[in-house]
């Protein structure tokens, strides 16, 4: 056993505050929290909880380009080695995974969002996920200009290709989410020859301070099949469940409409929150899989 350092007791003092109100009790707790960080040093006492999509089969396949680098991470069945479907997922702000191996294992950023987090909730015997960082280049900052140009559609060409040479797929879908749709979008129109299909949750459509949404999108340029998904009480207001029903009249595809879920936490466009498909995402995930793997449009997704 190791002593904590001053930092970490302070730490579990500022933890124990918050958390409970300040009376007899709460300082009992506070006590108990700076004796666990004294003996053990505070991490078993806030660790958090394992990733249950670390359980399966897993790895990061990476493509290099020209001075930098782009990754994904890989995830599929036990014993699985064909896959019918393959499907890249594209996270929400700010799409930077920072995606690296460290001491045999996976480490990465954004593990709390929507696509992140569920991703084992597509798997079965023919479908592999493939979460997909921004290229290494693009750390610093991943425009929404920038998922726009034909370099980025050739960086996710190049990964995907080098995904292919690692494993037997045999069509692909790309899924966005929040932010990420707008990636999703143009990956897939500059990549007609490779996504099959496009999934577009709880997309941003109007202009922000991140550049221009889905707004300029050029829908006739997108050669794949398009389904929305979205929260009816979605509360971002760059992600409005009004916007996916005009975006989904306007292209003429179908809308899948998520309800109910919870508790939500966090701010409005976070992803603990109906915007992320808090508490509902097995049955967001399920709606869509059954969409790609037989075409027929879901009803109505609750928990």
């Amino acid at each position: 056993m190791h002593a904590a350092t001053p930092g970490v007791r302070r730490k579990a003092v500022d933890f124990a505050r918050r958390r409970f109100p300040w009376n007899h009790r709460a300082s009992v707790a506070v006590r108990l929290l700076i004796a666990c960080a004294t003996l053990i040093g505070a991490l078993p006492c806030f660790a958090q909880p394992a990733d249950p999509n670390l359980a399966h089969p897993h790895a990061v396949i990476t493509a290099a380009r020209e001075g930098y680098t782009i990754s994904a991470l890989v995830t599929h069945e036990q014993n699985a080695t064909r896959f019918k479907h393959g499907i890249a997922l594209f996270p929400g702000y700010p799409g930077i995974m920072k995606l690296r191996v460290e001491n045999g294992e996976p480490r990465f950023e954004m593990a709390g969002n929507f696509l992140v987090r569920s991703r084992r909730q597509w798997l079965d015997a023919d479908t592999l996920v493939a979460v997909v960082d921004a290229p290494s280049d693009q750390w610093a900052a991943f425009s929404q200009q920038f998922r726009e140009s034909p370099r980025y559609g050739a960086d996710v060409a190049a990964l995907i290709s080098e995904i292919a040479r690692r494993y037997a797929v045999e069509s692909w879908t790309f899924v966005g989410t929040s932010e990420g749709s707008i990636t999703a979008f143009h990956a897939a129109r500059m990549n007609p020859q490779l996504a099959r299909r496009t999934i577009l949750t709880a997309s941003v459509f109007p202009p922000n301070r991140n550049g221009p949404g889905l707004s300029n999108a050029n829908w006739a340029a997108l050669a794949s099949e398009l389904l929305w998904v979205h929260h009816a009480d979605d509360p971002c207001p760059f992600t409005s469940y009004r916007d996916a029903q005009a975006h989904a009249a306007m292209t003429g595809k179908p809308l899948v409409t998520v309800r109910g879920g919870g508790p939500g936490r966090g701010p409005a466009c976070e992803a603990r929150t109906a915007h992320g498909f808090a508490g509902v995402e097995r049955e967001t995930v399920q709606a869509m899989r059954s969409w790609v793997q037989t075409g027929v449009v879901p009803g109505d997704v609750r928990p």
